[in-house]
């Protein structure tokens, strides 16, 4: 591929001398479980199914939020256009389950390909997508670029990034430009992300809304939240959703907080990564803090003090449990925060620390609508939980009048524009 700028030729490049180790990488990954063994082919752009006749829309969402987003759509593009085939694709194993569990017929899941030339090749070669379709900000130059080459019509939905994402794009502008520009569609979920693309492209783009805000909540089931309400037995509790690394120290100090005046306070710790479980257990022990382990099916007793959620797929079943949330991800600089909308829907209301930059639209409605608590340390984290337990902290109905502030057609319109653009192909070359 020639007339490409020279930041995107050497990245060309360099990823294209990088592909030999590819395979090593992966099985590296794949025995530390964070590939799937049986399908590492797909990773290297060799497709385990064959492609189906007819027209095919391709979606991509990185991680199961985004995967969330793509089973959506693409159940939309199937009632509006019965007998269209879907490729879903995704980066990982749990998105891949995801996947598995809730794709409506019509819809076949392959895992990415790594970002080579020769892999992205493999992958457009064989799949031939009319429309290609990327959630939110994952933007994989070679990916894009063999795409648009197979003569796909590209659509770039949910556009979100943060002010960080937005400066890289600007300081390499003209990468940037050329890379977004194969974009026949773009729609901004924010303002922000509106602005910082339309400044990159030199044309105007306007907000088309946060296709989360439409995604109902999967529901727990009903014999695993009898069986959790059974467990927990009236104690007053909290769940830490989603944290990360350097967070769940603050998390635990405003537990220790609590259980000072709540000796039966039980937290419900969920990692963002299960893996991490480990090093969390680690920390709790210098604390002499006793613990149950989900994935060993452990249930606290009623004087255990944390039940570490260390499993996945289970965060709606924590959120219809639990009277309050944290959404972590916003107790440190430079995570991002991460979506309380799950939890607003399922009638729990939101503690957040102060970063959240990649869902500042949603926090800055919940802010509008007093519908969030924002904590700066562990001592405000644990008054703003006991302020929730008193009914003295962010109402969760305040939270569900902000969503439907925000919410408007957004599905709709996505679906309609994705099918116009396969009903005007491109030519393939």
């Amino acid at each position: 591929m020639t007339g490409l700028p020279p930041a995107l030729s050497l990245y060309r490049l360099a990823s294209g001398l990088a592909a030999p180790l590819a395979p090593a990488l992966l099985s590296s990954r794949a025995a530390k479980g964070k590939e799937d063994q049986s399908r590492v082919a797909e990773r290297l752009g060799r497709a385990s199914l064959p492609r189906p006749e007819g027209s095919l829309i391709w979606i991509h969402g990185a991680s199961v939020g985004e995967s969330r987003v793509a089973l959506t759509l693409a159940s939309a593009l199937i009632a509006a256009r019965p007998g269209l085939n879907v490729l879903l694709t995704s980066g990982t194993v749990t998105s891949a389950a995801l996947v598995g569990r809730e794709a409506p017929p019509g819809v076949i899941h392959q895992y990415i390909p790594a970002d080579t030339p020769g892999a992205a090749r493999r992958f457009a070669a064989h799949w031939k997508p009319d429309v290609a379709v990327f959630v939110e900000s994952e933007l994989w130059p070679n990916l894009i670029l063999e795409t648009a080459r197979s003569g796909a019509r590209l659509a770039l939905v949910n556009a979100r990034m943060n002010e960080a994402s937005l400066r890289r794009w600007q300081r390499w502008q003209r990468s940037g430009k050329a890379l977004v520009g194969l974009f026949d569609w773009i729609s901004p979920a924010d303002g922000r992300t509106a602005r910082g693309l339309g400044q990159l492209l030199g044309r105007k783009l306007s907000v088309a809304g946060n296709l989360k805000l439409e995604i109902l909540p999967a529901m727990p089931s009903r014999d695993k939240l009898a069986a959790a309400r059974t467990i927990v037995n009236g104690r007053p509790l909290w769940v830490a959703a989603s944290t990360h690394a350097g967070e769940e120290e603050i998390v635990l100090d405003a537990h220790q907080h609590l259980l000072a005046r709540h000796r039966d306070a039980l937290l419900i710790l969920v990692p963002r990564h299960p893996d991490r479980a480990g090093a969390i257990g680690n920390l709790m022990e210098q604390r002499q803090l006793g613990f149950a382990l989900r994935s060993r099916r452990e249930a606290p007793g009623q004087d255990t003090p944390v039940w570490l959620a260390d499993t996945l797929g289970e965060m709606s079943l924590w959120f219809e449990l639990a009277p309050v949330a944290l959404i972590a991800g916003s107790l440190k600089p430079a995570i991002g925060g991460h979506n309380p909308i799950e939890a607003t829907r399922l009638g729990c209301p939101v503690i957040s620390g102060p970063w959240r930059d990649s869902f500042s639209d949603i926090f800055d409605a919940y802010e509008t609508y007093g519908a969030v608590t924002t904590v700066q340390d562990a001592a405000g984290l644990a008054e703003a939980v006991r302020r929730t337990w008193a009914g003295e902290g962010a109402d969760v109905s305040a939270g569900q009048a902000a969503l439907s502030a925000l919410t408007g057609n957004v599905l709709e319109t996505t679906t309609r524009k994705l099918l116009s653009l396969l009903d005007t192909p491109a030519e393939k070359s």
